[in-house]
């Protein structure tokens, strides 16, 4: 896809990208894609896929008490268990705002580790990593943040997620479908977004504005972005998946980079 070589203008030491079909047909990659970058919060899809298999074999139900305050897995998945972005302190009740939080999704980890009376990175290797042989990718820290991957093995998720094997496809429609509708709160990176819709562990595009993927891009978008320069977004009307990994921070250059790049991944797909 010659689309993918505008990743050759960002301006950062590496970036690789790639775009996969339902069906796991690679479309096109550019750059390292072997390379291990440093994913930032593209791991919360992840984790959030170990946990919904997790659900499916029976070890958490997504309305069991697991955060503070009653909040359940459910919450903790859709960041709206009330606490705060790093701090295990509770700012609102469950269920009544948007708060995105890392500390959300630490506490979510720890509920399944001891669920399943085993370590968490090594029950998402188990459950996620090790099915779909994504064998470059580890959790070396928090399940929020300190996921290490390469866009070969991040293509191999994406065409997991389109077309499910791990877990029931009613469950990944779940995951990608709005949950506590109508919450408002602050994108990290775009200001504040109302409705700041999210479903399980997926961010939804929707109508906000601005937003890190394209104008082209239907509302049904779903995925995540990383402060580590990183992202991995699935558009179901396009029938394809997109990844880009860099190894410079996110700022300035992605906000003005990355939605002109899916437009024209977009419009590639469209032409074909």
């Amino acid at each position: 896809m010659q689309s993918l070589a505008l990743i050759q203008n960002w301006p950062v030491p590496s970036a690789a990208a790639g775009v996969v079909r339902a069906d796991g047909t690679v479309v096109g990659t550019h750059g390292p894609v072997a390379q291990r970058f440093a994913l930032a919060s593209v791991t919360k899809p992840l984790t959030a896929y170990a946990a919904l298999v997790a659900y499916e074999e029976g070890a958490v139900e997504l309305d069991e008490p697991a955060g503070p305050e009653g909040s359940t897995v459910r919450h903790l998945l859709a960041h709206t268990s009330g606490l705060a972005f790093d701090e295990h302190r509770v700012m609102a009740p469950p269920g009544t705002r948007r708060l995105y939080s890392n500390a959300g999704f630490e506490v979510l980890a720890d509920h399944i580790a001891k669920a399943t009376d085993i370590p968490f990175a090594e029950y998402l290797r188990q459950a996620v990593l090790e099915p779909l042989g994504m064998t470059q990718t580890s959790l070396d820290g928090s399940p929020a943040k300190d996921g290490v991957s390469t866009v070969e093995d991040l293509l191999r998720f994406a065409a997991e997620v389109q077309a499910p094997r791990l877990l029931d496809a009613r469950t990944v429609l779940d995951a990608m479908s709005v949950v506590h509708p109508g919450l408002s709160g602050i994108l990290p990176g775009y200001g504040h977004q109302k409705p700041n819709d999210w479903g399980l562990g997926f961010e939804i595009r929707d109508s906000k504005s601005p937003h890190w993927t394209g104008s082209s891009s239907s509302p049904r978008t779903f995925g995540h972005f990383g402060q580590s320069g990183t992202f991995l977004w699935i558009d179901p009307d396009a029938g394809a998946a997109c990844v880009a990994l860099t190894d410079q921070a996110f700022g300035p250059w992605a906000v003005e980079a990355w939605p002109p790049f899916t437009d024209a991944v977009l419009g590639e797909l469209r032409a074909r």
